[in-house]
């Protein structure tokens, strides 16, 4: 994942507010949510080490523009509001967008299929076209337990490097994009990856039909092409109108 582009217009915070409440939205709808749980976060334009993420108690089907809350990288509330974060959720995001820079977002989810994945020793294989968008980018990052301190911050920025993602192991899936939309369509592939991968596995056994390390990236470059689209940048605006269609309150 290389720097943001200059040609690109930079990004207001209403921009970003809209998307990250939507991406909230659309994970619900998925079913990745985990009641009050997990987060998606963003960074604020123009005013380094300040992101959003979502007040502590709400459920993602209840997010809007308007109610997320800006925090800085010690997960302190700095908006006025009030409002109550989850410290040791943001113990995760704070570190990541510390060391990354270069994105907007970060996503961790406890989804479905993706906490299954991170149950494998072998973790994604490159058997779907979902995979191979992520071959070779992903890192890993083993279970610690519940707390989140300094130097375990220290190992899971270390591994993820300037990565697209990482298993956490025996936890779920982290996935960073420029934008909310590439964070969200790393997620939606990373999760369809993992859904064919666990399913082919259950119906055959474990015999995998897996495509050669050279082929795997060979797919990989094909979809990434010269770097001048990202993830998203097609997918976003289609998915902003289905959601414009059952919830267009997330704006708000």
């Amino acid at each position: 994942m290389t720097a943001t582009r200059p040609d690109r217009p930079p990004r207001t915070e209403q921009q970003v507010r809209t998307d990250l409440a939507a991406a909230y939205r659309m994970a619900a709808a998925n079913g990745w949510d985990d009641t009050i749980y997990t987060h998606l976060s963003a960074s604020v334009p123009g005013e380094p080490g300040h992101y959003l993420i979502n007040p502590f108690g709400a459920s993602f089907d209840e997010i809007t523009a308007s109610a997320l809350v800006k925090v800085n990288v010690a997960g302190q509330v700095v908006d006025g509001s009030g409002a109550r974060v989850n410290p040791s959720g943001f113990a995760i995001h704070g570190a990541v967008h510390a060391a990354r820079p270069d994105v907007e977002c970060v996503i961790h989810l406890h989804t479905p299929w993706g906490v299954a994945l991170s149950m494998l020793p072998q973790g994604l294989q490159p058997t779907s076209q979902w995979a191979m968008r992520l071959y070779g980018r992903l890192g890993r990052h083993p279970y610690e337990g519940l707390s989140l301190g300094a130097d375990e911050q220290r190992r899971l920025v270390a591994e993820l490097g300037s990565l697209d993602g990482l298993l956490l192991e025996n936890h779920g899936p982290l996935v960073v994009g420029r934008t909310v939309a590439e964070a969200w369509m790393l997620m939606h592939m990373l999760e369809r990856a993992a859904q064919a991968q666990l399913r082919a596995m259950a119906a055959t056994g474990g015999q995998l039909l897996v495509a050669t390390p050279e082929l795997a990236a060979l797919t990989h470059r094909q979809w990434v092409g010269d770097g001048s689209e990202w993830d998203g940048d097609l997918e976003w605006p289609s998915l902003l109108r289905r959601l414009e269609r059952s919830a267009p309150d997330y704006r708000h």
